[in-house]
């Protein structure tokens, strides 16, 4: 697979993706023709950039008779967010503070709140099995949400 980095480096390349994403985000394809008449760019550059992302599995194409439609597989960008978002959210200071609050409203201990675990026998459990994996659920999907502002404030920075 040739370097993902080297294949978007390339500003036509770059131009196809966004036209791609476009369609993608509306789960359709799109034809070479469709993207040259877009760009305003020749056919055979179309089909030759095309070809680069699909070394790179970038896109997908499905042949109908003579004519290719194409469709964005993101799968490979995401190798891409996982290297880049940590220079972007370098210097962020995030910090998030949880409250846990009963039914009520009132404040009640949390997993944070190390005296409120004191009277608890060694190996009683401080939360049910399934409610710990559903916590740790809930705890990864804030992590990348988190990285996901982080990389937005950071793009919105740039923009300045």
């Amino acid at each position: 697979m040739p370097d993902i980095f080297g294949v978007i480096a390339d500003a036509t390349r770059r131009d196809i993706l966004q036209v791609l994403l476009e369609r993608f985000q509306r789960d359709a394809e799109i034809s070479v023709s469709e993207i040259v008449g877009q760009l305003e760019i020749s056919q055979p550059t179309v089909s030759k950039h095309l070809k680069v992302l699909r070394e790179a599995e970038l896109v997908t194409v499905r042949e109908e008779g003579q004519h290719r439609y194409y469709s964005l597989n993101p799968e490979p960008l995401e190798m891409i967010e996982d290297f880049v978002i940590p220079f972007l959210s370098a210097g962020f200071d995030t910090e998030v503070t949880v409250e846990y609050l009963s039914e009520d409203g009132e404040r009640i201990p949390g997993p944070g709140d190390q005296d409120a675990f004191a009277n608890l026998d060694d190996g009683e459990e401080v939360l049910p099995e399934e409610a710990a994996a559903a916590a740790e659920r809930i705890g990864r999907a804030a992590a990348r949400a988190e990285n996901r502002v982080k990389e937005l404030v950071a793009r919105f920075r740039l923009r300045d």
